[in-house]
């Protein structure tokens, strides 16, 4: 049997749970239109966004090589294990924090400062890939959410535009079937980035401790991750369901599927870059431009305001709490 240091086997349950936690924090961004709506009862939801949350969580490895090598420089902080637990301390810590107020904040951005405030405490700034961090987290922070809000206007524009004399009881029969589509495709593309988080991560521990030569993803991690993310999502974070699915906008099917279509392109795409965008701010900002393609005054920017406020602090938020812990491991004598 061979002989596995504890603090690994500390890391990659904690990481686990990290994803669990993520699949229930996130389940919202798959299944709170179609719960808003009435297209799916809550329990169909649930089980129809865990499976393809699943499945999507084999679909390439690209955003997890970019959490594994390309937010810290991997040879500076070979060997300390200690960081790794660090970050995923600070990124759960703000996961539970927002799931308990029911704000729906990015935990791609938890586990990202998590990691960044972790590496800093260990060797300071230059332990941080600053051109990576910039191309692969700050340009797709800011870029992601306007290209969800841009991409729910448009559609739904078109939409408006092609259905505008149809009967309103065709156009919802119409697209109660069809967002049973486009929830299955946002299911799959949030597996598909999300779930890729947490590979990297444990990939990355795997690294330090020298049980891999190179930053690729094994593939029991990838089986690993895929179960708990989906075992996360059958949880469900009903809080955030309500809140994106009935205080932002009153949806309606069309809007559901026009806002999950927007994200679902985003992310995918996202995903195909080795971008590990918050798949919350996509949908979030999707469900504002469908609103928002209405009249403004439709869309309570109160709470996409408090939305807001939660994106902006994430990552200091979770960077601050993971440096914290770093150094109490520290203080505990924990080296590795």
């Amino acid at each position: 049997m061979p002989d596995v240091p504890m603090m690994l086997v500390a890391i990659v349950a904690l990481a686990l749970f990290f994803d669990y936690t993520n699949g229930a924090h996130d389940s919202a961004n798959a299944i709170a239109t179609i719960v808003s709506t009435k297209v799916l009862s809550p329990k169909m939801a649930v089980v129809m966004a865990a499976s393809l949350n699943l499945a999507g969580a084999f679909m390439g490895e690209q955003v997890a090589k970019t959490i594994g090598s390309g937010i810290v420089n991997a040879e500076m902080v070979a060997g300390c294990q200690a960081i790794v637990l660090a970050a995923l301390f600070g990124a759960i810590f703000w996961n539970l924090v927002t799931w308990c107020f029911g704000l729906p904040s990015s935990s791609s951005h938890a586990l990202i400062g998590g990691l960044m405030g972790a590496a800093v405490a260990h060797s300071g700034f230059n332990s941080l890939n600053l051109v990576s961090i910039f191309d692969k987290v700050i340009i797709p922070l800011v870029v992601s959410p306007f290209a969800g809000f841009l991409g729910g206007y448009i559609i739904m524009v078109c939409l408006s535009w092609l259905f505008h004399k149809s009967k309103p009881r065709k156009v919802n029969t119409l697209f109660r079937k069809l967002q049973i589509v486009s929830s299955a495709l946002m299911a799959t593309s949030h597996g598909q980035n999300d779930a890729q988080k947490t590979m990297g991560i444990i990939t990355l521990a795997l690294f330090l401790s020298h049980e891999i030569p190179a930053i690729h993803v094994p593939f029991w991690v990838k089986i690993a991750c895929a179960c708990a993310m989906g075992l996360g999502t059958a949880t469900g974070g009903w809080k955030i369901v309500k809140t994106m699915g009935h205080k932002i906008f009153k949806l309606e099917p069309i809007h559901g599927c026009a806002a999950e279509t927007a994200a679902a392109l985003v992310i995918t795409g996202a995903s195909h870059f080795g971008a590990p965008i918050s798949t919350t701010h996509v949908i979030s900002t999707a469900v504002l431009g469908v609103g928002s393609s209405k009249r403004f005054s439709a869309v309570r920017w109160g709470v996409a305001g408090n939305m807001v406020v939660a994106w902006v602090i994430t990552i200091p938020a979770s960077a601050l709490v993971s440096g914290g812990v770093f150094y109490l491991l520290q203080l505990a004598g924990v080296r590795g």
